[in-house]
Formats: structure tokens, sequence, C-alpha cells
């Protein structure tokens, strides 16, 4: 299945043209006076306009729309370290993404020459790079830059750059798994300030997934993070005291995952394949929450903890429930944080993307949003899936990508915070953004 599916995306990649994105014109071009007004001498309006108020490049040019997916390909999917041209596809996909979900535009930049000597990022010629793009682009979206050197690049770019920088390989899942979570506490009757949580992976994602539940209220006295040696405790003596692990580095006797998932509520899997077994989700608290979100295959296999006793399963697949899906995230957050003209993605944005996504999965389907989801999953439809007055359950704990709510609910969401957080430089009509963008997307897409 895996070579025929590769064989057939090879295939649709390199049919004419190849790729799969395109530059669109936005303003007619077919006269005279349509070429004096886009160029030569007509476009000096403009250029003077933003030449006395640089804040005009918001009104004239395609920059409050525009985002820069940027990475360095050191940490591409599953595949690794396999260079700025090998990535390119995947940056391309995320174009895609924006454009599909969001009608964001979004271009791709892989970096070439941005590598130490042992061809890892050197964050110091990433960040000086990228901080050149900020005359062109609304936001920048930092993608498969390689641990360690992604926080450092994230952290030194959002304090250095007036529009707002965001790396959603670590934030993505982290605003995603949290609204999974926050209602599968409620489903299993738990506080998320009770929890005790373990998280395998200790990259990007595994990181900033637990950072992101502490501030909505976890205790980082209930986590134990695990890396491929094990737990991280403080006897470990490969654990640099100046590393973002050291910040969970815990006194304990556990060592091994097994022994940390012994008694917990949640396990947060972004690791390996097949490192957790039905045995060790047996060992888990009661009606245990388990999000295996190794991507092809998880850390075990959805259907097989839930017959090990987890109450709720999700994955980052989507041929399984619960799919912890980046798409849920990032073409929303970029879409109200846009509209707004926001210097910063906060962490109050994260929250209120995350509380968006929860609260849409509890509200009753209306008919219209109905016919969408059928028509884009016929099983979970037919199954029931989507029924009732709070069509929550323990098969249904984060909204389909293709539900026509996400984006405008995410947006709006974020859009409240960017105001509320005084980093939103333009004002929306809060009670009819929502309307309009679900107006303006669901017409995009017919």
């Amino acid at each position: 299945m895996t070579e025929k599916i590769f064989q057939e995306s090879c295939e649709f990649h390199a049919s004419s043209p190849p790729g799969k994105i395109a530059l669109k014109i936005t303003k007619p071009c077919s006269s005279q006076r349509e070429l004096s007004l886009a160029y030569s001498p007509g476009v000096a309006g403009p250029c003077l306009e933003i030449k006395k108020d640089k804040n005009a490049v918001w009104d004239y040019t395609a920059k409050s729309n525009l985002v820069a997916v940027v990475s360095d390909g050191t940490a591409v999917l599953g595949l690794g370290n396999i260079g700025p041209e090998a990535g390119l596809p995947v940056m391309e996909g995320k174009a895609v993404l924006f454009k599909t979900f969001a009608d964001v535009d979004a271009f791709p930049i892989c970096l070439k020459d941005v590598f130490d000597e042992n061809g890892k990022t050197d964050p110091d010629k990433l960040i000086e790079t990228v901080l050149r793009l900020e005359p062109t682009f609304g936001g920048i979206n930092l993608e498969d830059i390689g641990a360690p050197a992604c926080f450092k690049v994230e952290t030194e770019l959002k304090k250095r750059m007036g529009i707002p920088v965001f790396h959603d390989d670590q934030h993505g899942t982290a605003i995603i798994s949290l609204a999974a979570l926050i209602n599968s506490c409620k489903i299993t009757g738990r506080k998320l300030s009770q929890c005790r949580i373990v998280v395998n992976g200790a990259g990007a994602a595994g990181i900033a997934c637990a950072e992101y539940y502490i501030s909505a209220g976890a205790k980082r006295e209930n986590f134990i993070m695990c890396d491929s040696k094990g737990v991280i405790s403080k006897d470990r003596a490969d654990i640099h005291p100046a590393s973002e692990k050291a910040k969970f580095a815990i006194s304990t006797k556990e060592r091994t995952l097994e022994d940390a998932l012994e008694g917990a509520d949640v396990f947060i899997g972004l690791s390996a394949a097949n490192c957790v077994t039905a045995e060790m989700v047996r060992k888990m608290a009661k009606s245990p929450i388990v999000f295996a979100m190794a991507n092809p295959t998880p850390e075990i296999n959805p259907l097989e903890a839930l017959r090990a006793g987890a109450s709720v399963a999700g994955t980052g697949r989507s041929d399984y429930p619960n799919q912890i899906n980046n798409v849920l995230g990032f073409p929303g957050i970029f879409r109200g944080t846009l509209d707004t003209r926001s210097t910063d993605i906060n962490e109050a944005m994260k929250l209120a993307a995350s509380k968006a996504l929860s609260e849409i999965v509890q509200e009753e389907i209306s008919e219209d949003v109905r016919k969408v989801l059928k028509s884009a999953y016929p099983e979970d439809y037919k199954n029931g899936i989507f029924d009732g007055k709070n069509p929550m359950k323990n098969s249904f704990v984060i909204p389909k990508p293709f539900d026509p709510r996400v984006v405008p609910r995410v947006a709006r969401r974020v859009a409240e915070a960017a105001t509320e957080t005084g980093v939103a430089r333009k004002k929306q009509d809060l009670e009819k953004y929502e309307d309009e963008l679900y107006d303006r997307i669901s017409g995009k897409k017919k």
C-alpha cells in the first residue's frame, strides 16, 4: 500500500505543470490602461504612499494575505534531515492547505547554507535570513526545522520581527491535542490540573505540548517525559542542564516508558511506532486517554488501545477516529492573525484556538454542515458520529478537518484574543466576522 501511494503521489506531483502551486493574478491586466495601473507609471502611486507610511504596505500589496512557509529541511515529517530541496514538496503542500482551508496565500521558502559543519541547523544563520523577509510577508510559518535549533530560531524571530512567527511543528500539535484533551477529560470525568501525563518523545513537538498544557492548567510536577533512552530523570548524565529537556527532569525511580505509564491518566505519543503495548495501557489509570500520534505508524494501534481499556484514543492518522491533525489549527490561526494584522501569535491566541476546537464538537450540527460532513466522511456519518444535541463522544473529541465551521471559529477566537491582548493593529466586527468568513471560505471550496 505504501509503495503504491508513493508512486501515485510521484505521478501526481510530476504531472504538468510540476508541483502543486502557481501564481494567481488578482487584478486585471488586459489593456493598456490596466498595464499602466499595474506597473509603470501608475504603480509609483502606491509606492509613494508606502514611502510616506510603511504601514500602508498592508493596504496596497499582497502582504496582508501572504505567509512564508520557511524550512531548512532538517526535520521533514518522519523522514528526518533530507535537505531543503527534498523538503520542498512538503512546503508546497502546506501552501495548498493554507489556501484550501483558509484562503490564505502561502509561499514555500526552502533555505540552503544555514547549517553547521555537521549538517544541522545553525540557528543564527537561519534567523538572519528569515529576518530579511519581513517587508514582503504578513506572517512566518516555520516548518520542519530540527531541534534544538528550532527553539532558538522561533524565540529570536518573535523578539525581532514585527509580524507573527509560528513554528507549527511545536505549537500546531500542542493546540490541537489540547482541544482533544479538554474534551477527553470531560468524557472521563477528569480535571486537567489533576492528570498524570506521560509524554513520549522529547523533541520540539513533545516539549511544546507539555509546556502548552501547563499554560492551560496542567501541573509540571504531574508530567513524566521520556525520550529514546527512557525517563528523563535528574540523575541522567546525558541531559544538558540548559536544554529544554532539563525542564522536565524529575527525581524518580522510574526508568522506562513502561514504568512511567503505570497509573498514568494520559499518554501523549510523539515518538516511534509500536513502542506501547496493550499490557502497558492496562497498567494505566482507569479509563485512560491515549493519544498515539507517531506517523505513519502510531505508538499503539488505537483500536488495540481501546480494547486494552483506553476510554479515548487518538492518532495522527486520518483512517481512525480523533485525528490530531495540525490542519485544524494553522489555517484559522493565521487567518485571524492576518485579518487583525497582529504582531504576534501569543499564548492567549493559541489557547483561544484550542478552546474554539473543543467547543465546536459540543454543538449541535446544522443541516448545511451535516451535508458537507456526509460528503467528506460518509462512514462516520452513517455510524452516527455527528448526531445529537451534543455530538461529543469517545470517538469524536476533535472536529474533522473538512468541517466548514473550523476555520471561521478558530479565526474569530484568535482575533478576539489578539484584540484583548493588544497585539492586533486592525479591528474586526467580531459579531459579523465569523459568518462572513464562513461564507467566504465555503464559497471558495464550491
